[in-house]
């Protein structure tokens, strides 16, 4: 069978999920190697502000290629020199296309603008949006999101994508510091393709964070500030919060 994500093979799959089912029984210290041995991704990165910027740091340092984009290409291009080799710069187009995976790390007012620019090249991809609406801030769009929920929204403005929905629960600030204490951390993550879960879950942890699969997109309207998940909690506390909570 062949992955509907491309660039991300059946046998990529099996890796990850395969490991996947060993690292829930093992320290988590034991699972940053094992999960690191799968072949590297391409991460295109829409939006390097604290968020955008800090993973393409981490995951760059873990051996996977970024490309960083967004409004500000120069400064794009600068912080890329100072991740190393495998970070470069370029256009939100360029980033959409770079590889199969994408997260966005944007203002949720905007998507409708990024939508029509990207056109086409999301489809099938892996894509994480790290992205939360706030209606003070986005406007009537932050509204319908959250009204719809945030999750079900992403999928319906992302259309064609595989969406899930990560990064949106723990403040900027943890982005570039977890991996100095892996493990302690839980990220919750939500999403309806399986493929699509096991990349975020492997990046999640590359980042230091031990990933918490809370359910489908319809939970992704507790993954934002201001729900019961938001805020730092560990694994196990992740898991107890969302077992209380419906879609």
């Amino acid at each position: 069978m062949k992955s509907c994500i491309p660039g991300f093979r059946r046998r990529d799959f099996l890796k990850v999920t395969g490991a996947a089912a060993v690292l829930a029984g093992m320290p988590f210290a034991a699972r940053i190697g094992l999960a690191s041995e799968g072949e590297k991704l391409k991460i295109g990165i829409i939006g390097s502000g604290h968020v955008g910027s800090a993973l393409a740091g981490v995951w760059a340092k873990a051996g996977n290629e970024v490309m960083l984009s967004s409004r500000h290409l120069d400064n794009d291009q600068k912080l890329a020199a100072s991740m190393g080799g495998n970070a470069q710069a370029g256009t939100p187009q360029q980033a959409a296309a770079f590889g199969p995976v994408l997260l966005f790390a944007v203002p949720y007012s905007a998507f409708p603008d990024l939508v029509k620019t990207l056109g086409s090249s999301l489809k099938g991809k892996a894509v994480i949006n790290a992205s939360n609406p706030f209606p003070q801030r986005d406007g009537e769009i932050a509204s319908q999101a959250r009204e719809k929920g945030a999750g079900l929204f992403d999928a319906q403005l992302l259309s064609g994508a595989h969406v899930v929905r990560a990064f949106n629960a723990v403040g900027a600030a943890r982005m570039a510091s977890a991996h100095e204490d892996p493990g302690k951390i839980g990220m919750p993550i939500a999403g309806d393709d399986k493929k699509a879960l096991a990349i975020a879950s492997r990046l999640v942890r590359e980042a230091g964070f031990e990933p918490v699969v809370v359910g489908g997109l319809d939970m992704g309207k507790y993954l934002m500030p201001g729900t019961p998940l938001a805020g730092e909690h560990t694994p196990g506390e992740v898991r107890s919060i969302a077992s209380t909570l419906k879609p």
